[in-house]
């Protein structure tokens, strides 16, 4: 029994070190992690991403506190510019979780998304993208 438990633990430990180090990148090809994501994105990012995901209203802009609006996730923005990791990384640390003096108001996700419900929010966003940013960003990702 202890054998069992001990090839256990180390299956599953091992399932999410290659997780975590070989999820990229991070397609819209599956129909059901499209509706997870949408799901994750609706409870946790429309309300300054908007549910079209097009964004905060003049979004170049800054808001009454000074700080950066939410940009686009639907391809009209800069979101397809970035890699799966970086992208990963901003969801889950926030952009004041790996920018230095970084005053905006995005912050991260880890105590309500796990990996795998961010990747699925990406894939969501990227259903979004024309097939040229998409296959862009895919080609970043790789």
């Amino acid at each position: 029994m202890k054998k069992i438990l001990l090839i256990l633990t180390l299956f599953i430990s091992l399932t999410n070190l290659s997780y975590s180090d070989n999820h990229y990148p991070i397609t819209r090809d599956s129909v059901l992690m499209i509706a997870r994501g949408k799901i994750a994105y609706q409870n946790n990012c429309a309300s300054c991403h908007q549910v079209n995901l097009s964004g905060a209203e003049n979004w170049k802009g800054v808001d009454e506190d000074g700080h950066r609006k939410a940009p686009p996730l639907n391809g009209t923005g800069h979101t397809w510019h970035h890699d799966d990791e970086t992208l990963h990384k901003i969801i889950k640390y926030g952009l004041a979780g790996i920018i230095s003096d970084y005053e905006g108001k995005m912050g991260g996700f880890k105590d309500n998304l796990n990996d795998k419900d961010i990747d699925s929010v990406l894939a969501y966003i990227k259903s979004f993208w024309p097939d040229d940013y998409y296959q862009h960003q895919i080609n970043l990702s790789k």
